[in-house]
């Protein structure tokens, strides 16, 4: 499967369903168990809402499912600032095998899942 681009405005909630039904495509794609489709969908919405949280404007998720299932989530625009995320951060490090956070300036800019 080809890298899978989904993006959009974080200020309208809705789009939080689309991204969830496209990570669950994509990690059938990948034939993973319920569970695991579950919770990287989980893991896939609280990076999203990390990035909200942290004042980005919209974001960007790729998803592959080369060798396992990745998504690469991504904010840009809006007024970026540091927030508390530890609670979201804590459950995503316990749902996925590899989960690497970007900062720039002490600003989660972008959350890497892999399973």
């Amino acid at each position: 499967m080809k890298d899978f681009i989904v993006e959009f405005n974080l200020s309208d909630d809705g789009y939080f369903t689309a991204l969830r039904l496209v990570a669950g495509a994509v990690c059938s794609s990948a034939d993973m168990d319920l569970d695991g489709i579950e919770d990287f969908k989980l893991c896939v919405t609280e990076s999203a809402l990390i990035l909200k949280n942290g004042g980005f404007e919209r974001v960007k998720a790729v998803f592959s499912s080369q060798d396992g299932v990745r998504a690469e989530i991504s904010g840009t625009g809006g007024t970026p600032a540091e927030c508390e995320n530890a609670l979201s951060l804590s459950l995503i490090s316990a749902l996925v095998g590899k989960c690497d956070i970007s900062r720039v300036k002490g600003v989660i800019n972008k959350v890497t899942l892999e399973v």
